[in-house]
């Protein structure tokens, strides 16, 4: 395995969303990731190639967490662990019989990481949800949007992946750090509604400063300003701006050829509705690219809109791989970058059960014993 996690060791309680991007992120950078995960029954196989993209860089094992002789397995692999990471409904781990105690029981150093919405506790700790929810009761859905319009659901990036996924990945490994020196674990309660509570603090401290305000696309990050806004262009693409320092705003005016013209100042508010519709007459008057072209190497914060299925064309991201090609499918590549300990992607993603005998061999179980686990039905 390449890059700076190589030779931790990582037990998935398979899940979906954020979770899987956590051990994505883990495994992508180097951890011994094995995905643990329900498989098809008698003989039933899936499709293939499989792109399931977030399952990607570790096997899969199939094995019954309901079976007595499945959950006794995953205990015995957690002795050899660094890191266990599930992703159920608070309490479903514990009537598995592999909740923290029973795992710590058997590796006191184990980092025990719990993605949820809600968090283990609290009133909605048992209630179902979803990203859209999560981000909602945080505070951060409320600001997305245009003025006078509902708030846009920003995919599920801010709930699933930003404070989830994400932060549940950084919780291992500051968890992994202080186990290193106290020799002992602990568990990581990873609530997307705290997280994405957390990636707020900027728009908080805002609004301590008197610069946001609680009216929806009105302030200066959210369509308010027209210097940091999306516009339309003649061939009904669009072009993004963000020149709020002075100095880029200056650049930008440049570009759109009103240098020297009068106008408000940029920060007058009063002034941004009308400064809007100037700016969306002249963005009208050139396609995406030409306004591309306009702006390419100036510091005028202005960029085309791209599309996920052409970003991987875009010379910027072409020369820093920032996309990369894995058995003929184009996706994300690993993220961040490291100088001495490269992140790679190691493997594309296996379908559920299909590395069972391999992965459990390479953790030390024995062949007999993978034999009278499928025997008995708790591993597929």
């Amino acid at each position: 395995m390449s890059g700076p996690l190589a030779g931790v060791k990582v037990i998935e309680l398979a899940g979906i969303g954020p979770a899987p991007y956590a051990c994505m992120l883990l495994a992508d950078a180097g951890a011994d990731v094995i995905r643990l995960e329900r498989a098809p029954q008698g003989g039933a196989t899936y499709e293939e190639p499989y792109w399931d993209l977030l399952n990607r860089s570790r096997p899969s094992v199939g094995v019954d967490l309901k079976h007595p002789d499945g959950a006794a397995l995953v205990l015995d692999l957690v002795e050899q662990a660094d890191v266990l990471i599930e992703g159920f409904r608070p309490g479903v781990a514990e009537r598995l019989g592999l909740g923290p105690e029973p795992c710590s029981v058997r590796n006191p150093r184990l980092v025990y990481g719990r993605m949820t919405g809600w968090g283990q506790e609290g009133p909605l700790a048992d209630t179902a949800g979803h990203d859209i929810d999560y981000i909602s009761i945080s505070g951060s859905l409320w600001p997305i949007g245009r003025a006078d319009s509902p708030p846009v659901p920003p995919l599920n990036l801010v709930g699933d992946f930003g404070g989830g996924g994400m932060l549940l990945a950084f919780g291992v490994v500051a968890a992994l750090i202080e186990a290193g020196r106290s020799g002992q674990g602990q568990v990581v309660d990873a609530a997307m509604v705290d997280g994405a509570a957390s990636l707020m603090t900027m728009i908080f401290a805002f609004r301590q400063f008197g610069l946001w305000t609680e009216k929806r696309g009105a302030n200066i990050l959210d369509t308010g300003a027209p210097f940091y806004e999306v516009y339309e262009t003649a061939d009904d693409q669009y072009f993004a701006v963000g020149a709020i320092e002075a100095k880029f705003y200056k650049e930008l005016l440049k570009g759109m050829g009103l240098e020297g013209a009068e106008l408000p100042d940029q920060m007058d508010r009063d002034k941004w509705p009308e400064m809007k519709v100037r700016f969306a007459e002249i963005f009208a008057t050139k396609t995406r690219d030409e306004w591309a072209a306009v702006f390419d190497g100036t510091d005028a914060c202005a960029a085309p809109v791209l599309s996920p299925f052409e970003a991987h064309r875009h010379p910027h991201n072409q020369s820093r791989g920032t996309y990369v090609e894995v058995d003929g499918v184009t996706q994300p590549a690993p993220a961040p970058r490291f100088s001495r300990t490269p992140a790679v992607i190691s493997r594309p993603p296996s379908p559920p059960g299909k590395d069972t005998e391999q992965a459990l061999a390479a953790w030390g179980v024995e062949e007999a014993t993978v034999a009278k686990l499928r025997e008995a039905g708790a591993v597929s």
